[in-house]
């Protein structure tokens, strides 16, 4: 919410266990990419100390898994049962309120979108939150495409509409850096930040480092 310290996650492209660890102090969680990492993500997993996102990013809204949709839910599965602690579901998975409803109790349900072309309107935006609450998302998670400053806008906006709701909304992209960094501060539920340069999930990713001198600038971490 608008007011607390705002909260960083790490995303996490591969093995490097040592680069994990030295930005373990600035960071409040960590998102594991399965699609990313591979197969040595449980190893991954099993060496995290704080808690964490798994991840296995669906190839249209722009992750890399290969397999068939079948492997990648049974991948997330197995992500349960070693204990991660938030399993992002696309909203666009098929089944996916059966899904939810088969995690909860386990894990919390983050229920995302991505669009990697553009922002859309804000009424579509709000749609989609409000269908993402439907198929019984615990967080909500809308990210979009930044073409120019006034997606920004729209991205935050989601967030203040939506005051009562644990949600994550910004846009990728270089145009959309500010809604980044932004998300937390004006109540978003967290922001995804790169292990280091050249570790980023996704376009216009700040590294944790950079984020976390941002903040301390601010006044919002020591």
């Amino acid at each position: 919410m608008a007011g607390d310290p705002p909260r960083i996650c790490a995303a996490v492209v591969n093995s490097d266990l040592d680069a994990l660890d030295a930005i373990e102090p600035l960071v409040d969680l960590f998102e594991v990419r399965i699609d990313l990492i591979g197969k040595d993500w449980r190893k991954v997993a099993a060496h995290l100390k704080k808690p964490w996102i798994a991840c296995n990013r669906r190839a249209d809204e722009g992750g890399r898994w290969e397999g068939k949709e079948a492997a990648r839910i049974k991948e997330l599965r197995h992500a349960v049962e070693l204990g991660a602690d938030i399993i992002d579901i696309e909203l666009a998975t098929p089944d996916v309120e059966k899904i939810v409803d088969e995690i909860k109790g386990r894990a919390e349900c983050l229920v995302s979108y991505h669009n990697i072309e553009e922002t859309p309107p804000l009424d579509r935006l709000r749609q989609i939150v409000i269908n993402q609450l439907a198929a019984g998302a615990g967080i909500c998670k809308v990210v979009t495409t930044a073409r120019s400053f006034a997606d920004n806008l729209a991205v935050l906006q989601l967030i203040a509409d939506f005051s009562e709701t644990n949600i994550i909304s910004f846009a990728m992209g270089a145009a959309g850096q500010l809604s980044r960094v932004l998300c937390p501060l004006v109540g978003g539920y967290l922001t995804y930040a790169s292990v280091g340069e050249g570790k980023e999930s996704a376009e216009g990713q700040v590294t944790v480092k950079d984020l976390r001198e941002i903040y301390r600038m601010l006044g919002n971490v020591k």
